[in-house]
């Protein structure tokens, strides 16, 4: 770890005035988002200049007072300045799952304003760490063509690898894990629905393997449910999903409050004081 960190340090101290005590914790993998996924990821946004619209859907009946409209269905979108990449908070609009969890967050971009559909799409569960997302945003935000390839799925496992992470020994090109060997990246068919400008996605037959995309999770225990997931189309460039991975695997401590139940016995943390 890059700051000194206490693993016995009781994990619910007593709470000062003014809110919940904070902590400086790690692995940033196992730390999950907050409880301020969304917050972590509009923030950043806003200050990149996206805008942000809210879609509300539901049911009006005639002669009926505002306040008892039935919304049904919201959704937040948060769109950049050339409009060529996009974020939708999906966890309010009965997102699907990934790895049995909901979608929160989904991230899409596409080569010209010319099209309405994207050239590839990522999806974000909830607990993925705030801090891995603002900065797969932060490099998307930053390409000239958010849809162009610029390197090669090598740059993934290398930033990963380079925060000390194993890479499979059966599949070393491919696949990667922390040396607790709860969280893990690689990059394989992706799950169905995944959307993605791939025409092998739709042209697919049952017996045949569809596109190859990354994904990650963390599976605090064998066997137990996964604590987030991140899945990204075949399309996405690597460099993107190489900025999520080297946050994500990053030894510097995260600022938390809320810990995640699953994983909290795993955290090393430090009162920030």
């Amino acid at each position: 770890m890059e700051a000194p960190l206490y693993p016995d340090f009781p994990p619910d101290p007593s709470t000062p005035r003014g809110g919940q005590p904070a902590f400086w914790v790690g692995p940033r993998h196992l730390a999950g988002d907050d409880g301020r996924l969304y917050d972590a990821v509009a923030d950043t946004l806003s200050g990149l200049g996206w805008t942000s619209l809210t879609i509300v859907r539901g049911r009006h009946e005639p002669d009926e007072a505002p306040e008892d409209r039935q919304v049904l269905r919201s959704t937040v979108l948060h769109i950049s300045p050339d409009a060529l990449r996009w974020a939708q908070w999906s966890l309010a609009d009965e997102p699907f799952h990934l790895g049995d969890l909901p979608i929160a967050w989904q991230v899409s971009a596409r080569t010209d304003t010319s099209s309405p559909l994207a050239s590839w799409s990522s999806y974000f569960t909830t607990d993925v760490p705030g801090e891995a997302m603002t900065d797969f945003l932060a490099a998307l935000d930053a390409r000239d063509q958010p849809a162009v390839p610029l390197a090669g799925p090598e740059l993934v496992l290398d930033a990963v690898a380079a925060h000390g992470w194993l890479r499979d020994i059966d599949q070393p090109q491919v696949a990667a894990t922390d040396p607790t060997f709860t969280s893990h990246i690689s990059l394989g068919e992706v799950p169905p629905l995944i959307q993605d400008a791939d025409p092998r996605a739709l042209a697919t037959e049952a017996d045949e393997a569809g596109p190859t995309g990354w994904q990650a999770w963390a599976e605090p225990s064998l066997g137990a449910p996964c604590l987030w997931a991140a899945s990204f189309g075949a399309s996405v460039p690597h460099d993107l999903v190489a900025a999520f991975a080297a946050s994500l695997s990053s030894t510097a401590p995260v600022l938390r409050r809320v810990l995640p139940e699953a994983t909290q016995e795993r955290l090393l943390r430090a009162p920030a004081i």
